[in-house]
């Protein structure tokens, strides 16, 4: 059990070995038994009783949430569980041990393996161990999202973030406002030129929404696989989309909106009136309702031009009347007002970090500091939680090289080591601040991920590293991580991942002639971040970062 992934906080051997086959017999709990047969599923695991279990599962609350400890044994496999998702985990820890076939979806019939004796005492460091997944930018059917929610439990990832409207496409049934999906989820074309050249477009309509019951159905397969559905709704900005359906919520009267179909950032920008905040927080009830629990739901605050909020007599007059100074002082009024109304339905409101520098958060609302680790203390120190979400080494738009032969990246390069050597809650940092980070997650913006191969391409294996530091707190030894990267990959290879293979990209992974082709130099990271880490110093900091 040396090539665990990620890294569990100890691992003992033991003598002897451990028999398990297919069809074998799991006692306890039933919830905890649920989850253990869930991760085991290629072995179909029956519940009975303990006197014939190969597999015994207890509940031990002193362990705590997620944790667990596995101890094979001659007479079996024994389990005990802080809860439900220890128990899931566990079992998860138990398949890694197994030969790479227990991550296939099948077994031939009369399988049976033989287990080294051990024991695997685990617990996480972090609470929030995410993946952000857009879906406006570029739609991806449900089943790529179920798919994703299999890998993040795979590699213990409990946080699915879900970003849901932007700009480029609303991607959520609305029966209270059904032109939201029904104008707002598609565009007739979809911009192809690079950054820096002229506009040019492939004619191709594009679009996709969930209903509503995809996402009852979505939340409900990550609950019981450990994932906590994260939905975002980005206001007041990025609301192309949403003008397009009804441009009556608009700052600027009488503007007729449209899809965006190029990347990049657009003016358009929702009224805060008292209108749009009763039409957001209708639309917000349904997509809570539909997800059943939602204890946390982003609502964005970045990148908004406040130009037409400061040129409307109506909104500068209703800015007056709440006794604020500025339209900056409204953009937070106008957040605090939803994250409000989200307490009182028992979701925290989750914000990225323009919204923390405007102020007047919520003390309860956690910031996601995506312009670096600067903003990110800031946000600590004045006591908000925190999830780290770095441009660098986070966000896996980025090509992982500099080199042509990549698929087009935004920008180079941020490579696995890069995300295998991030510390997301730095040792210079004081105690209490340290504290203050609940996690981190990667981002997987989808301007150029427009399918399930784009998507694992990107994913895989940076996801891994990423993986690794959630669970475990820091950057792992590179040499031992390496290692056990290589033995994982066989599993990946056995679910079907089409990951970026250590070598570089597989012959039809790499860029091809022309417009998919990686152009190296023209964006680097390391510029990027210098540029973002001074932008988060400006008062006037809600305005587009690129």
């Amino acid at each position: 059990m040396d090539d665990l992934l990620p890294l569990p906080r100890t691992i003992e051997t033991g003598a002897g070995s451990a028999e398990i086959a297919a069809g074998a017999v799991v006692s306890g709990p039933a919830a905890l038994c649920d989850a253990v047969r869930l991760a085991l599923g290629v072995l179909d695991p029956r519940p009975g009783d303990a006197a014939t279990a190969a597999l015994r599962v207890e509940e031990d609350p002193r362990l705590g949430p997620e944790a667990y400890v596995l101890t094979i044994a001659p007479d079996g496999v024994r389990i005990a569980a802080g809860d439900r998702a220890g128990a899931f985990y566990a079992a998860q820890t138990l398949r890694q041990a197994l030969p790479d076939e227990a991550f296939r979806s099948a077994l031939p019939p009369g399988t049976r393996w033989t287990l080294p004796c051990g024991r695997v005492a685990d617990a996480p460091a972090f609470a929030w161990r995410g993946t952000h997944l857009d879906v406006s930018r570029s739609f991806l059917p449900k089943r790529e999202v179920l798919r994703m929610i299999d890998l993040m439990a795979s590699h213990k990832l409990n946080r699915l973030h879900l970003h849901l409207a932007d700009d480029q496409g609303w991607r959520v049934e609305s029966r209270a406002f059904p032109l939201l999906h029904e104008v707002g989820s598609h565009r007739p074309r979809t911009v192809v030129s690079h950054h820096g050249e002229d506009l040019a477009f492939d004619d191709v309509p594009h679009g996709g929404h969930y209903t509503l019951a995809d996402l009852a159905e979505i939340a409900a397969y990550a609950r019981a696989r450990a994932v906590v559905v994260v939905p975002e709704i980005d206001v007041p900005g990025h609301a192309s989309a949403v003008l397009a359906a009804y441009p009556a919520l608009a700052s600027r009267p009488g503007e007729r909106y449209r899809v965006l179909d190029r990347w990049g950032i657009s003016p358009a920008i929702l009224s805060p009136l008292p209108a749009t905040v009763d039409f957001l927080l209708t639309v917000f009830g349904e997509i809570a309702d539909a997800l059943g629990e939602v204890p946390y739901f982003h609502i964005g605050g970045d990148e908004c031009v406040l130009d037409d909020w400061a040129a409307s007599a109506e909104i500068s007059a209703y800015r007056a009347s709440l006794g604020l100074e500025s339209t900056g002082d409204l953009h937070a009024w106008f957040l605090r007002r939803l994250a409000d109304a989200l307490a009182e339905r028992g979701s925290r409101a989750v914000v990225w970090d323009e919204a923390f520098v405007s102020g007047g958060l919520r003390p309860d609302t956690i910031v996601m500091p995506w312009r670096g680790e600067h903003v990110a203390r800031r946000a600590a120190a004045a006591g908000h939680d925190v999830v780290a979400t770095p441009v660098f080494p986070m966000y896996f738009d980025y090509a992982e090289a500099a080199s042509p032969e990549e698929p087009a990246g935004l920008g180079d390069a941020i490579t696995l080591a890069d995300v295998a050597a991030f510390e997301p809650a730095p040792a210079s940092w004081s105690p209490e601040e340290r504290a203050r980070v609940v996690g981190t997650q990667f981002q997987l913006w989808s301007e150029r991920i427009p399918d399930g191969r784009s998507l694992d391409y990107r994913a895989w294996p940076r996801g891994c590293a990423a993986a690794e530091v959630a669970w475990t707190g820091g950057p792992p030894a590179s040499e031992d991580f390496a290692r056990r990267l290589g033995r994982h990959l066989g599993r990946l290879d056995a679910i079907g991942v089409e990951y970026r293979p250590l070598s570089g990209p597989r012959p039809w992974q790499r860029g091809g002639t022309g417009r998919r082709r990686h152009r190296p130099g023209v964006v680097t990271v390391q510029e990027v971040m210098r540029h973002l880490h001074e932008l988060s110093l400006s008062a006037d900091s809600t305005r587009p970062s690129m």
